[in-house]
Order: structure tokens, then sequence, then C-alpha cells
């Protein structure tokens, strides 16, 4: 009886295991042919369609569960990071013509707003010192300055242009751009920063006027603004375009 018992349980052992091999060996044959069908897929912006819409999906998801009342961490001055990093230069190769600079705010074809830094610095200043996040996986403490969008936004007259879906975002140059939903552009902690660290932004950081956006990743940060526009299609991405989330978001 023994004997027999241990046959049983050596045939039925084998029998698994054999099983699981073979289970094994099919889901391997299983992620190749899903691999290689989704990168011999049509792309949309660079990236495959099956994980395009995977990103699309994340973006409807996480949009549904925002909200203007979840309020990024704050953090006390002395923790902020006196020697703050750059994410990134794009849009700044040129030199900046700083004693002419003015934003653009194009409300619609033939009617833009032209602002200087000093019409900006006039309106109620707001601080925020926040864990600023870069998707190259670091995260610093940093302490900013400037006016909130919706402060700014309600001055400017601009309840119609943001009733739209998006603001786009470029530099002087054109170089860089971005595209943010409207419901994070007014968010109480997006800033149309001018200091960093109370003092004005330095070049590489994105002077004279820079986005603040601490629900987003840094890519959507943009450096020196030149020019704001609205619609309720989504503007062009300069990320997006290379095959990274439209979103952005944290």
């Amino acid at each position: 009886m023994i004997n027999t018992a241990q046959n049983v349980t050596q045939a039925y052992i084998q029998k698994k295991t054999i099983a699981a091999f073979a289970y094994f060996i099919l889901f391997i044959i299983a992620c190749i042919v899903g691999w290689r069908l989704i990168i011999t897929s049509p792309k949309v912006a660079k990236t495959p369609a099956p994980l395009r819409a995977s990103l699309e999906l994340n973006e409807f998801i996480f949009s549904h569960f925002y909200s203007n009342q979840k309020i990024s961490k704050q953090y006390a001055k002395n923790l902020a990071a006196t020697n703050v990093r750059v994410n990134g230069s794009y849009g700044l190769a040129n030199s900046a013509d700083t004693a002419n600079w003015h934003l653009q705010v194009i409300k619609q074809a033939g009617d833009t707003l032209i602002l200087t830094l000093a019409d900006l610095q006039a309106l109620p200043k707001t601080e925020v010192i926040f864990d600023f996040k870069c998707i190259e996986g670091w995260s610093q403490i940093t302490h900013w300055g400037g006016v909130r969008f919706s402060d700014f936004a309600s001055k400017y007259g601009l309840q119609a242009e943001t009733m739209q879906a998006y603001a786009g975002l470029q530099t002087p140059d054109s170089n860089y751009y971005v595209g943010i939903d409207m419901p994070s552009m007014l968010h109480p902690q997006t800033l149309l920063c001018y200091q960093m660290n109370g003092k004005p932004l330095p070049l590489n950081q994105g002077y004279p006027l820079r986005l603040i956006i601490p629900v987003k990743y840094g890519i959507k940060h943009l450096k020196r603004i030149g020019s704001i526009s609205f619609s309720n299609q989504k503007p062009k991405d300069y990320w997006y375009e290379l095959g990274y989330d439209y979103y952005g978001g944290l």
C-alpha cells in the first residue's frame, strides 16, 4: 500500500509539473506574440496604438478623480533647496531678450493681451513650497512665488477662455510647448511664477516667467512663457509628440 501511494503521488507530481511547464511555455509564447502585435501596430504620436490607448484610459480615469480641493503637500521654507535642480532647458537655447519680454495671452484670433512682468507683479503674490517631481525619477522640495493663474484669469477677464477645456503654453521661440487641462490650470497652487527662493528666477529656471503646477510632473512646468492660448481641443505638447503621457498628472 505504501509503494502504491508513493507511485500515485509521484505520477501526480509528474503530471502537474508537465502541465505547469506547458502553461509556462504557452504564456511566454503569448507574451512574445502580444508584444510583437503591439510594436508593429500603427503609431499614435510615436507610440503604438494599444499603448497610447492605455495612456488615454489612464488620463480618463485620473482626470475624473481630480479635484481642486486636493492640495499638494506644502513644506516649511527652511526645507526648500537652495541649489535647485534644473529639469531641462528646452526652449531656453536662445538668449533671453528680457528687456523686451512680454506675455501674449491669446484670447481668440485677433484678440491678444500683451502684458509685462510688472503687470503680473502688481497682482497679489502667492508662494508655494512643494516637492517638485521629475519624470527622470528625482524630486526636490522647492520654493516658488508668483501670481495664481486663477487670480490672473479673474483680473484680466478670462472667464470665457477658462471655460474651455485646455490651455496651451509656448516659449517665445516656440521650441517648447505644453498642453494642460483647464481644471489643473485653475488649481489654487498653479502659478505664473517669477520668483524662486524669494528672488527673481535665474535664466536657467525660466526667467522672467515660468509655470509652476504642483499637480503635474516637471515636463509640464514650462519655462520662459511667451504665450498662453485656450481651446477645447488638446493643444500640441512637446513630450506627447515624443510618446509620453499627455496628462502628466500626479
